[in-house]
């Protein structure tokens, strides 16, 4: 059998292989119900709030535009106060 013969041969195979894997893959996709879908959706959630920690800004229950912002600045102006040195001047928190 020539090289060529057998390179033929084991593309073929590799084809198929992959294309198994990915009915494979695609039943056990299509096998939730919507209910697990929505179910594994909100575990996910949770697990990216729970690692993202206090950095994450969720609007307060009423809490005004004015307000929300005036939060935000305050948020960012004590970020800027934990900017090393190496990454420029040092800035000032209050301005």
């Amino acid at each position: 059998m020539r090289w060529w013969k057998v390179l033929g041969v084991a593309a073929f195979v590799g084809v198929a292989a992959t294309g198994a894997a990915i009915a494979r893959a695609e039943r056990q996709r299509r096998a939730y119900t919507p209910d697990q879908v929505r179910d594994r959706l909100r575990e996910r959630l949770a697990q990216a709030e729970a690692s993202a920690g206090p950095e994450v800004d969720v609007p307060e229950q009423g809490e005004s535009a004015p307000g929300r912002l005036r939060r935000l600045l305050g948020r960012a102006r004590a970020l800027a106060g934990r900017i090393p040195a190496r990454f420029g001047r040092e800035v000032d928190p209050q301005g």
